[in-house]
């Protein structure tokens, strides 16, 4: 296999993703911070498991679905029990294992943080772009996806 190089244009194109990405996650964990609210993770992991229902999620596949970064799932699941905001039950069929459940206290919280989080996405995405653009937007992406993805 040989090595390629990136065009300049790819240079440019990947720099400037990382550096938007970077930004508007930062403007929206200061939004959320200045609320007096918990961090990003904290909400894309409520998010995950109040889409799972009942069942909940065991950790691997919770691992699996969120969105920022995979390390540190298990110390904030432990936070967010003791928070009250999941519980965590045996699985009947493996001694060891256990199924990971959102609260109402955590389906409150997920809640109060969409309310800041939700207006950042709007904010920062939905009133700089058309709703074209923003649909141009998520196909290129997905396109940038391993493996690709269309329309998600």
């Amino acid at each position: 296999m040989t090595k390629k190089s990136p065009s300049p244009e790819a240079v440019t194109a990947w720099a400037r993703l990382v550096r938007v990405s970077r930004q508007l996650v930062e403007s929206t964990e200061d939004a959320l911070k200045a609320r007096g609210l918990p961090p990003l993770a904290w909400y894309d992991v409520l998010h995950e498991l109040a889409e799972a229902g009942e069942g909940g999620l065991r950790p691997f596949e919770l691992i699996d679905r969120v969105l920022l970064a995979q390390y540190g799932v298990s110390r904030l699941l432990a936070r967010l029990e003791a928070d009250g905001l999941v519980e965590k039950l045996p699985v009947s069929d493996d001694g060891r294992g256990q199924t990971v459940r959102i609260t109402a206290s955590g389906r409150e919280m997920r809640r109060r943080i969409w309310a800041v989080y939700g207006a950042s996405i709007a904010e920062l995405m939905g009133d700089r772009l058309s709703a074209e653009e923003l649909k141009a937007l998520a196909t290129l992406l997905g396109r940038l996806r391993h493996p690709p993805i269309e329309n998600h």
